[in-house]
């Protein structure tokens, strides 16, 4: 039986670079990289035409950055799956990658097998932050965006639980086996969570939970 293999694509203006993370992501059999971009509007027009699996994206680029090709990937493709690798770690640069919908945000000098192993965290749905990054991203939002108001339209008491789990950092399987329904429930009741908090992933649903501080309940 073939092995199903997660696509990257590659977006970073150093050869050298591209070319590591090329010879890395080879010595892994489910790993395969399908594209290379060396500026944000070249990653762009790939996106659209590989559909690759996660796109690991640098930050400072010519013509258009990362910050917004990630933004107009993300409208344009509003499932893929992009990974912040970088090696800047200001909050300004985390706010707004976290706010144009990346789920990851990586140093580049993070060790081999766990940059590796966020690639297929990040592939299966989930979100990758280390707790230094997500410190600086919670301290930025709480200093530039005011505290949101609850949903016209209130969660029930079951999507509080799994919005809660979310925040916890528990994949949709995690959250099922703890309370006992099926990954196919878990997925509904995230899809009715996004829609009633007017956001677009798990990062900013977990974020939403911090703000209102229900992660004490």
């Amino acid at each position: 039986m073939t092995m199903e293999k997660i696509k990257l694509l590659l977006v970073d203006d150093h050869a050298l670079l591209r070319d590591g993370l090329r010879r890395i992501f080879s010595l892994h059999d489910d790993l395969e990289v399908v594209g290379e971009a060396a500026d944000g509007q070249a990653a762009c027009a790939l996106a659209k035409a590989c559909r690759p699996d996660v796109i690991l994206m640098d930050i400072n680029m010519p013509g258009v950055n990362g910050i917004e090709a990630t933004r107009q990937i993300k409208r344009e493709i509003p499932e893929a799956n992009i990974i912040a690798l970088t090696i800047h770690d200001d909050e300004e640069y985390i706010y707004e990658l976290v706010k144009a919908g990346v789920s990851a945000y990586i140093l580049k000098d993070i060790e081999t097998n766990a940059l590796v192993e966020a690639v297929r965290k990040v592939y299966r749905g989930e979100s990758v932050f280390t707790p230094a990054v997500t410190a600086k991203m919670l301290g930025e939002f709480r200093r530039l965006a005011a505290r949101q108001s609850m949903p016209e339209e209130p969660l029930t008491r079951r999507e509080i639980e799994v919005l809660i789990l979310i925040a916890r950092g528990k994949s949709n399987k995690e959250i099922g086996e703890e309370l006992f329904i099926s990954e196919k429930t878990v997925k509904n009741h995230i899809t009715n969570i996004f829609r009633k908090l007017n956001v677009h992933d798990r990062t900013q649903a977990a974020l939403y939970a911090v703000k209102n501080r229900m992660l004490k309940l």
